[in-house]
């Protein structure tokens, strides 16, 4: 077992970002120092840094570093600079909604009211919005985990499917939190960790971290986790997500639909673990969420050899949707809700403004 504390996925330095490089996992702990937008970007779009809460996290911290980058001379010029960033960064990666809310906020924090004296208080305001956000997905994570325990608590092999864990969160993580919390209170628990397109999160990601703390993980192809979720060798299956419909139709790596449907199959619960910041509320259902489509080299090639046939096509959608018919609960930071989704996540969703105590709503 890791004795020592985990490194943590993202950081703020003070001037700059620093974090784990996940594409060099697990053969290597690599740190990458984001010091300009650029670097952001391409970290975010090569999957350096990813998991819905940690791109929020990750994207409100990163406005600091590109406002420090244009050093603009105005507070005219910082609105126009942040203006573009809302853009450049927020709309990065866009299937994962927790990356536009937060630069959302965070720039709406800052200009929202209007007060702010100078470029050096936008930029504070900034900070302080992107700390809060990245603190909120912790305690997030944390109660997650907490809840997570109970749902889960007569299940001893558990599968999961890309990686929502430490490296996808600010905190613990969200699937993952709930293993943790198990591990903690010394109930035994085994994963099962499918490998997960288009990187092999699962296999690389999940399965490192999860040794790292001393906990049992064994790596299925991803075409095997049905078989030996329909045969009874899985008690339940709990993933993330990247985006939930106001219906409870779910976004999350592709392949997750898969494990849905053996799960439905076999009786056994499919769980969703997220927090509520991770729901779009304006999106009525899964049918209308934009799948990412990569490049299509990731399916040609493999460390760097080509496997397919050269002149033929690739299709690389990066997530599939889950049907909410088929997710037994959503495991959030409000609760744990279960159907009928829009009733359950309407009201969650209403008592988290609530918990706000500048909305006038409630």
């Amino acid at each position: 077992m890791g004795t020592a504390a985990p490194t943590p996925t993202l950081r703020w330095t003070g001037d700059s970002i620093e974090i784990i490089d996940q594409t060099r996992l697990p053969a290597e702990l690599a740190l990458i120092d984001v010091r300009d937008v650029a670097t952001a970007v391409d970290a975010i779009g090569r999957l350096a840094i990813r998991g819905a809460p940690a791109l929020g996290a990750f994207g409100a911290l990163a406005l600091i570093v590109g406002l420090d980058e244009a050093q603009p001379g105005s507070m005219d010029d910082a609105v126009d600079v942040l203006e573009r960033l809302r853009t450049e960064i927020g709309d990065a990666r866009p299937t994962a909604v927790n990356l536009r809310w937060a630069v959302d906020r965070t720039i709406d924090a800052a200009l929202g009211d209007g007060a702010a004296a100078d470029v050096a208080a936008v930029r504070q305001r900034l900070l302080d919005e992107a700390l809060a956000i990245a603190d909120e997905d912790a305690q997030a994570c944390a109660e997650i985990g907490r809840l997570g325990r109970e749902v889960l608590a007569e299940a001893t092999v558990i599968a999961t499917h890309c990686n929502a864990g430490r490296l996808a969160t600010a905190g613990d993580g969200t699937a993952l939190a709930a293993v943790y919390a198990k591990a903690s209170c010394g109930e035994s628990v085994r994963v099962l960790a499918a490998e997960s397109r288009p990187l092999l999160q699962g296999a690389r990601l999940t399965a490192w971290e999860l040794a790292d703390a001393g906990i049992d993980v064994s790596v299925v192809s991803d075409g095997a986790m049905a078989s030996l979720i329909v045969r009874g060798d899985v008690d339940a299956v709990i993933v993330g997500a990247d985006r939930i419909a106001a219906n409870g139709d779910t976004a999350n790596k592709v392949g997750t639909l898969g494990h849905a449907l053996a799960a439905a199959h076999a009786g056994i619960g499919f769980y969703i673990a997220a927090p509520t910041t991770t729901i779009d509320a304006a999106m009525p259902s899964g049918d209308r969420i934009v799948i990412e489509q990569r490049d299509a080299d990731e399916v040609h090639h493999a460390g760097g050899a080509r496997l397919t046939p050269t002149g033929v096509g690739a299709v690389n959608p990066a997530f599939d949707v889950t049907p909410a018919r088929l997710i037994t609960a959503i495991i959030t930071d409000a609760g744990v809700l279960r159907p009928p989704y829009g009733e359950s996540i309407a009201d969650a969703l209403a008592a988290t403004r609530c918990a706000q105590p500048e909305d006038d709503r409630c």
